[in-house]
């Protein structure tokens, strides 16, 4: 390439520019040292979550002998797949309860003022920041037969009930340890949220419950995906609550694994329950992963057609 310089009228060469470094090839400054920083984190996930977890899955197929028997002594023991699915249920219904609770109220703070979203912030996690044993002893004292539960019902007409030790006992307490992962994630999505996409859709003739269904709803579903995704994963693998507020009749995964460990001594069963856990929860985040990205498609479809 010549350049004619405007001072001596001469063609002089231009330096030739140098090539683009391949992208991808060399990581910039900023990239490594965000690489760096993950090490720690990595290591200690490698440590205390990835060899346990090939740990277990070794004692699975050589404990008693090589092979799959004790995946297959899963499947045809009825006792296993009643706790299994026990357990799938019973997270299921604490993850239900929660999304019920936790949706409404994570609304009431996006739209009360500063103060009493305070004040709504403090209920939620107060209780958060007390010794799951705390909660759980607390739920046992207010559950009993003539606990303050029963003395309440008593005060506004209403027969006693049998809460301790039952199903919907363990239910209600252990909605209550996990309210807050759904109060906080939904909030957050919620406060994101412009609401103007909604004062569209009123302004173009919908109605407050499908602009509501239709606009503020599925922009919200993210963070209730977040929120259920925490308490189901944590709801399965719950072992305190369950048992000091449930029975044996409410035994769940973690309490059946804890059983063949300590006193059945039986390593290669509790590494299959453990390894089949693992499985149900890693097929769970990839639904959900899944389900997000159709919801999130979906939503940043709605926003962009009211914008």
């Amino acid at each position: 390439m010549t350049v004619t310089s405007p001072v001596a009228g001469a063609a002089t060469s231009a330096p030739p520019e140098a090539p683009d470094p391949p992208p991808g090839r060399r990581p910039s400054p900023a990239r490594r040292a965000t690489l760096l920083l993950a090490v720690p984190a990595l290591l200690v996930l490698l440590v205390f979550f990835v060899v346990p977890a090939l740990r277990l899955l070794w004692l699975s197929v050589t404990t008693p002998e090589p092979g799959l028997g004790n995946y297959t002594a899963l499947v045809g023991d009825e006792v296993t797949t009643t706790v299994v699915l026990r357990t799938l249920l019973m997270a299921a219904v604490v993850t239900v309860v929660c999304v019920v609770v936790a949706y409404p109220y994570a609304y009431l703070m996006t739209i009360v003022s500063g103060r009493w979203r305070g004040v709504l912030l403090a209920v939620v996690l107060v209780p958060f920041w007390t010794s799951l044993m705390a909660r759980t002893f607390a739920w046992v004292v207010l559950l009993q037969d003539n606990g303050v539960v029963n003395q309440l019902l008593g005060a506004v007409g209403l027969r006693p009930v049998r809460l301790l030790g039952t199903t919907a006992g363990v239910t209600l307490a252990m909605a209550q340890v996990m309210l807050p992962f759904v109060v906080l994630p939904v909030y957050t999505a919620m406060r994101g949220i412009d609401r103007r996409l909604v004062d569209a859709a009123l302004s173009l003739g919908a109605r407050p419950i499908t602009a509501f269904t239709r606009v503020y709803l599925p922009l919200s579903l993210p963070g209730v995906a977040a929120g259920a995704t925490l308490v189901m994963v944590l709801s399965l693998g719950f072992y305190v609550t369950p048992s000091l507020v449930g029975s044996p009749k409410q035994s769940m995964l973690a309490q059946f694994i804890s059983v063949q460990v300590n006193q059945l001594v039986n390593f290669g069963a509790a590494g299959a329950l453990a390894v089949t856990l693992l499985v149900v929860t890693l097929v769970l985040l990839g639904g959900v992963r899944m389900l997000t990205r159709t919801r999130g498609t979906t939503g940043a479809g709605i926003a962009g057609g009211l914008t």
